[in-house]
């Protein structure tokens, strides 16, 4: 599906640069004029996918995280968070509530966070080869706006 509009993002998997992709996402997302309880929604999904990252998939590095959003046809707003860190052994697993690798300290609601306040969630991942989380929410248009 061809993007009307798209950013792309690399950064290190430091937990500082978790509020910036948050607002990132944010921003980029505004130009859809979405309600206040929906920016909520992006930015808390953006939050937990990049915190995945930082916390699974270079639990003892500093790696690459690349965050890609796009505009699609519909209002469909996607936003792909990718790592190259450990990968995940068994995504069924590792999506079921309450499952984490993470130690107590984590609570294992990540991608149930992600996908109660998304369309659509997608995780791709492959062993010692990194992890590809898509999301998906459309945007409609509020009544009187065009």
């Amino acid at each position: 599906m061809k993007a009307e509009n798209y950013i792309k993002l690399d950064f290190p998997s430091r937990s500082s640069n978790e509020a910036f992709a948050r607002t990132a996402a944010a921003a980029f997302a505004a130009q859809l004029d979405p309600t206040l309880e929906e920016l909520g929604d992006i930015k808390t999904a953006v939050s937990e996918a990049v915190t995945n990252c930082i916390v699974h998939a270079y639990p003892d590095a500093i790696g690459r995280v690349h965050m890609r959003l796009r505009i699609l046809p519909g209002g469909m707003l996607e936003i792909l968070v990718r790592d190259w860190g450990k990968g995940i052994e068994d995504v069924e697993k590792a999506m079921e509530p309450l499952y984490t690798t993470g130690g107590e300290e984590r609570s294992g609601m990540g991608f149930t966070i992600m996908a109660s306040f998304m369309d659509k969630l997608k995780v791709r991942s492959r062993p010692g080869r990194g992890t590809a989380v898509v999301l998906r929410r459309t945007i409609h248009p509020r009544p009187g706006r065009v």
